[in-house]
């Protein structure tokens, strides 16, 4: 029996727009899965590795318009069964939010780079974004659907950085793709665009910076940011959604960064 979802819908810019969010189960992932909710979305697909939670959250949304399903984004055979089973329950696809990442497990810079990190890292955060970009715009093009497609990118990739070079890499690589890909689909009517978020408290970079809470992560690097107050997953989900709907309709092959002037 489906469950009632507890939010209130504020918009309808998603109106009956059939989404998946890779990644989605937390973090900026689960805002944004909250947000499409939130603005109409008939469907939310929330796609992740981590059960419970990606279970909880489809539940909390309402299981008449969310969906959790395992995914690991290092198979592309996951990836194009999890496109397939979406477009299986709702009958298209209107929004991929290829989210799913991870961050570099040490502090790497080149002369001391792990090579079997590296590999992992840029599995999940190139392979398994390109694999996203590939199956869900396979869909669209295979529905006629003038969709979006959205790539978390960061503001790393514009940045000379002193360590984590595998990171700063591996970010680099998903703009490069945003860029082909938005040409390449443009005759479908396909928007590929970017997200570039700033430092921000998620449960991933409190674990890379060995650290306690989100608190910690906030006061950290406050003061590297011009605007009052501190860059929160808010922030990110709403450039996404604006990413994702018709306020953008004329926007492909852009990176939108969400940073505030973030400086070193």
């Amino acid at each position: 029996m489906a469950t009632t979802a507890p939010f209130t819908r504020v918009n309808n810019k998603l109106q009956d727009k059939v989404t998946i969010i890779t990644g989605g189960a937390g973090g900026i992932g689960e805002a944004t899965a909250i947000l499409f909710a939130e603005h109409g979305a008939r469907a939310v697909v929330i796609a992740d590795v981590h059960d419970e939670k990606g279970q909880q959250l489809a539940e909390s949304i309402g299981t008449d318009r969310s969906t959790y399903i395992h995914c690991d984004v290092t198979d592309e055979n996951q990836i194009k069964s999890l496109v397939e089973s979406a477009v299986n329950l709702y009958g298209r696809l209107d929004v991929m939010f290829c989210n799913a990442g991870i961050f570099s497990s040490s502090m790497h810079n080149i002369l001391n780079l792990d090579m079997a990190a590296y590999e992992k890292l840029f599995s999940i955060n190139v392979s398994g974004v390109t694999a996203s970009v590939k199956h869900a715009a396979r869909a669209m093009v295979e529905g006629g659907i003038s969709g979006s497609i959205i790539c978390t990118a960061s503001i790393a990739a514009s940045s000379v950085a002193d360590m984590y070079t595998d990171y700063v890499m591996s970010k680099c690589a998903v703009l490069g793709l945003m860029r082909c890909a938005s040409r390449q689909l443009g005759e479908y009517g396909i928007r590929v665009n970017c997200v570039s978020p700033g430092p921000i408290g998620t449960p991933m970079l409190i674990k890379a910076l060995g650290v306690s809470n989100q608190e910690e992560v906030e006061k950290a690097y406050e003061s590297h940011y011009p605007l009052k107050g501190v860059l929160k997953v808010k922030h990110v989900a709403d450039a996404v959604l604006f990413l994702a709907c018709q306020d953008s309709e004329f926007i492909t092959g852009h990176n939108l960064a969400v940073d505030g002037a973030f400086k070193i």
